[in-house]
């Protein structure tokens, strides 16, 4: 290989470097020392020279990291961390115990973090110069060291061997994971980046890889300041970063920072001659990729930056919303954007075209976020198709092709290499919705006018007038009455923004409604294959029994859906309305309900559905505060989450849902949705908010932690047999753990475990007013808020 003999002579004494990281001065901390977290930063142990110390580090006013840092500059820079997921409150204490193990406990000796040898014999402790901290062995061999187990950051020294990697924080001063990482794959034998699945630990496709370097090969990083991959008989094999000055006038450091960037930083260590011109600060020598931006292309996920905003290149990677959006959480802009105007209707009769107009931005896209596609044609031709569509959001026109986008847009990049130009649509200054109330208004009024002047001219043709449409009005007055019920139901799907299928065409599309999914009370659904479409399978849903709850069903079902527009929704694709039939036509769902995912021989894994759960809570808060009409779903359970190919959640059957006018407080209505699922208030004639749907939230994701019904006749022991009755037992009894039994991730995510059944406690609470909404309770389960001590729960909930 050219490559190999090229860079083997130059780098062969810096490979031969001593790596050792026990062989060097150090002070030694025996068996009984301990550091405690207090505010006055002294809770620290220094490496010999002083360079790198080990303790606490104060991040909020009651928590701290245990971690490792640059002592000698004024930032402490952190390079190792251990409980970035859970800080350590004030009093916390890390103590090296005479059985030789390395434990950080809370004030009431709760333990957070440990570490050391299963055989004990551990005989000191040291924090050595290279950044490294050690537990020696009694053969003075380390049994853990730091940089076996790294968190974002490398340091001159250091090796990362196959298998092992780093993963980003979330945020720069958020040390929790975050959305990427760094692997050294087994699979071919490359280093690879990855995003991430936040917050859950499965990872996309890698947005960055090396060359293929082979089994059993390394990532190096030597004392002389390069990083490289080298494989199993030491030869070099990439480059990864060989423009730093030396480590012994500079400190050096390799992360994969929050933005998913790996970078190799210098900072001179004194002011003299051998640093030249560089100055006190962390300078930049190297990263990869080049260009993160342009990178990142996933079918599913954000991109480099959230939903609805786009990224570019300004002195690094930068993330911004497009005119007409802001962010959802300035400081945390992965979040995405949201739209700051209200959306376009999707009533043909009132499409508001003049309402909005395009926004232009040279060199954007928004690749895989595109529903249609057309060429050739004119930029006015783009312009106006995109203006036409309601669920158009962003129409992009390069070299005479028209891509139309739709809500949420992903993969968002601004670069001179990406060419033509996105027209984004934005509700014009100073314009709101069209009143139809006030259009019908003016028009009555004109009548009023012209028909004044035209009969004044003559009482007695006033009079014969009134006659005549009397007489007319009692002739015909039974068929105008069913004529207009037909008009009606008529307008109200013309007003849908949906296509209007025959039923012989999904007769012929699920051969002769052959092949049943799933049945209902008042619907059966099918499997289908639609021309047209794709060819993709769809799901029909026949409606049967048209008596007058399935009509208002079926109208409900078409009119909820047809506004919403969410990834963690099953997408609505036409309806049938032809004579007594009502068909509503769905995207496939391949992998079936939740309710056969969660329950059946299989168990699924423990990180897959923690997102499911997130992915559904997603969903709801879109039904409840961010859909242009809120909807209560009010059936809320495993059978109505259904899941793709990816195992995405999406939302289903909105046939018993109840839309509400933003400016309404509750309804009350018949008790719907299913027992056990069903929220107190049903039963006590209570209005009925979007609390219900929070209450069967939290039973379903109480089901999902668990991985089992909500009640359940063969439990152990009756005890066990409502779910929710005995999670809260569990919960008053610290036992949680019995709520996971044989299943090893989550009991090794006992901190997660805890705060999501917190979570369901606040959720099934009696009263619906102190049921958090689901906006509070995604901000729970995400960990952007704190979940509080749940309250007492009545024992009442075991009747409902």
């Amino acid at each position: 290989m050219a490559f190999e003999h090229q860079y083997h002579l130059l780098f062969f004494f810096l490979v031969l470097l001593p790596l050792s990281t026990v062989a060097q001065t150090y002070k030694n901390f025996s068996l009984g020392s301990f550091l405690i977290a207090q505010e006055d930063n002294n809770s620290f142990w220094a490496s010999p020279s002083g360079d790198f110390a080990f303790g606490f580090q104060q991040i909020e006013k009651d928590g701290f990291l245990l971690a490792i840092w640059f002592n000698k500059i004024p930032e402490r820079t952190i390079v190792w961390l251990a409980n970035g997921e859970n800080l350590a409150p004030t009093g916390s204490k890390i103590e090296l115990t005479s059985d030789g193990w390395f434990l950080l406990n809370d004030p009431s000796g709760n333990k957070i973090w440990s570490a050391g040898s299963s055989g004990g014999g551990t005989s000191y402790a040291a924090m050595l110069d290279t950044g490294n901290f050690v537990l020696v062995g009694k053969d003075s061999q380390p049994l853990w060291q730091s940089f076996d187990q790294p968190s974002d950051t490398i340091l001159p020294g250091q090796v990362l061997n196959q298998l092992s990697g780093i993963v980003s924080r979330y945020l720069e001063t958020n040390y929790s994971r975050g959305r990427f990482q760094l692997v050294l794959s087994s699979d071919d034998g490359t280093l690879d980046l990855y995003t991430r699945d936040f917050p859950l630990d499965s990872l996309n496709s890698p947005y960055w890889t090396s060359q293929v370097v082979g089994s059993e090969f390394s990532l190096v990083f030597n004392q002389s300041g390069y990083i490289f991959l080298q494989a199993k008989n030491g030869s070099i094999i990439q480059i990864i970063s060989s423009d730093a000055p030396s480590t012994h006038d500079f400190y050096q450091r390799a992360i994969l920072e929050y933005d998913g960037v790996f970078r190799h930083y210098v900072y001179p260590k004194t002011n003299g001659s051998s640093t030249g011109t560089w100055q006190k600060a962390w300078s930049s020598v190297s990263f990869i990729p080049s260009n993160i931006c342009m990178k990142i292309t996933e079918q599913t996920g954000s991109g480099a930056c959230g939903f609805n905003s786009y990224c570019t290149l300004d002195e690094g990677k930068s993330c911004y919303c497009p005119s007409g959006y802001s962010f959802i959480d300035p400081g945390d802009v992965m979040k995405g954007c949201k739209q700051d105007f209200d959306s376009q209707s999707c009533d043909e009769s009132s499409l508001e075209t003049d309402l909005f107009d395009f926004y232009e931005m040279e060199n954007t896209d928004w690749p895989l976020s595109d529903y249609e596609h057309f060429e050739p044609v004119s930029e006015d031709w783009c312009r106006q198709v995109c203006l036409g569509d309601c669920f158009c959001a962003v129409a992009i026109y390069r070299n005479g092709n028209c891509w139309k986008k739709k809500l949420p847009l992903s993969n968002g990049r601004l670069d001179p290499t990406v060419g033509g130009k996105a027209l984004i649509k934005t509700r014009k200054a100073n314009s709101t919705k069209n009143s139809k109330g006030d259009t019908e208004g003016n028009n009555h009024s004109k009548l009023i006018v012209v028909g004044s002047v035209l009969l004044s001219s003559s009482v007695l043709l006033n009079l014969l007038l009134m006659v005549i449409t009397f007489l007319v009005s009692y002739r015909f007055s039974n068929r105008n009455s069913k004529v207009s019920q037909i008009n009606q139901s008529s307008q109200f799907m013309a007003g849908m923004y949906l296509k209007s299928f025959t039923y012989e065409e999904l007769r012929n599309a699920t051969n002769g409604f052959k092949e049943e999914l799933g049945r209902g009370a008042f619907s059966i659904v099918y499997e289908g294959v639609l021309l047209g479409l794709n060819d993709n399978l769809i799901a029909v849903k026949k409606l049967n029994n048209m008596i007058k709850e399935s009509e208002e069903e079926f109208r409900t079902e078409v009119s909820a859906i047809s506004r919403t527009n969410h990834r963690n929704l099953v997408k609505l694709l036409g309806f049938c309305n032809e004579g007594e039939h009502r068909l509503l036509v769905y995207e496939f769902m391949s992998k079936g309900s939740l309710a056969s995912f969660l329950f059946g021989t299989i168990r699924p894994s423990w990180y897959q559905r923690m997102q499911i759960a997130l992915e559904t809570a997603r969903g709801l808060l879109y039904l409840h505060e961010e859909c242009s009409t809120q909807i209560i779903h009010c059936d809320i359970k495993p059978q109505n989450v259904l899941l793709d190919e990816s195992c995405t959640a999406k939302i289903s059957d909105f046939g018993l849902a109840k839309l509400l006018k933003i400016d309404q407080i509750g309804t009350n209505t018949a008790i719907r949705g299913t027992k056990g699922y069903v929220a107190p208030e049903w039963f006590r004639n209570m209005p009925i908010t979007v609390k219900v749907d929070v209450y069967s939230y939290g039973v379903l994701l109480l089901e999902i932690i668990c991985c089992r019904r909500s009640f359940d006749v063969k439990a152990e022991n009756e005890n066990q047999m409502v779910l929710v009755d005995w999670a809260y037992d569990c919960f008053q009894d610290r036992k949680l753990n019995l709520l996971v039994r044989d299943d090893k991730e989550a009991l090794d995510d006992m901190k997660r475990v805890e705060k999501y059944v917190m979570v369901v406690l606040w959720c099934v609470h009696e009263d619906p007013s102190m049921r958090p909404t689901m906006k509070k309770v995604l901000q729970m389960l995400e960990g952007s808020v704190d979940v509080p001590n749940p309250p007492f729960l009545p024992s009442s909930t075991s009747s409902l």
